[in-house]
């Protein structure tokens, strides 16, 4: 009985990355775009804020790689039939956020089967964040990302790690993650809230150079996330 158990763990597990490596597949060779999905979740976080953010990045990955980035985002929540469609996911928003046991153990099956999450850390989320994301991975520990690592220069240099983008807390900012099997899987920008510099100028007052810098590395993340 263990061993048929186990058999039909490990048939799910190639489904789920075989899923995730056909879309990836279709959308380079069938003429589908690119593009990054935003992570719908409960609790009352305002997962929504800030739309031009990502329709803002895909056209600077446009401009900048040789990317074929699409011209908007896609929404999207764990339990939806197409969650494993997309291997890149956002998640951001003030405030709270709430995992169901079923929704932490389907976003721990995307991540551990070449899924990738970067959340960005909006006013009032770290708490929440860091809380519900012990359900995703209650093995493993979020650890500081050293300014070497490749997600730092898998496009852009940025040797002295995360820009500072907008003020919440005093203090640098950091960038977190938890690895799999060698991997970073999930990416968690802290205390600069890098999405805020991706919205149109008239949002949040950033100045050129600022929203520069967060386009920048918000390539660098894209880019990382597909090749790795």
């Amino acid at each position: 009985m263990t061993v048929f158990i186990n058999s039909i763990k490990i048939l799910f597990s190639v489904f789920i990355l075989f899923i995730l490596l056909v879309n990836v597949v279709f959308a380079q060779s069938a003429g589908s775009r690119l593009t990054i999905a935003r992570l719908k979740y409960t609790g009352g976080g305002d997962w929504y804020n800030d739309p031009t953010a990502i329709p803002n990045l895909l056209d600077y990955l446009r401009q900048h790689t040789n990317i074929d980035a699409a011209r908007d985002e896609v929404k999207v929540g764990i339990m939806d039939e197409d969650f494993f469609s997309y291997p890149i996911l956002f998640m951001t928003g003030h405030g709270r956020i709430s995992l169901t046991t079923i929704e932490a153990d389907r976003l721990r099956t995307f991540l551990t089967h070449g899924g990738f999450l970067f959340a960005d850390d909006d006013y009032g989320m770290d708490e929440h964040f860091k809380r519900e994301m012990k359900k995703v991975f209650p093995d493993k520990q979020l650890v500081e990302i050293p300014f070497s690592h490749a997600i730092f220069k898998s496009h852009f240099e940025f040797a002295n790690g995360l820009p500072k983008i907008h003020e919440h807390d005093g203090g640098p900012p950091a960038g977190y993650g938890y690895f799999h099997d060698g991997r970073l899987v999930v990416f968690y920008a802290f205390n600069t809230n890098i999405s805020d510099g991706w919205a149109d100028p008239d949002v949040h007052g950033d100045p050129p150079d600022k929203r520069d810098l967060a386009l920048r590395m918000g390539t660098n993340i894209i880019i990382y996330a597909l090749m790795n």
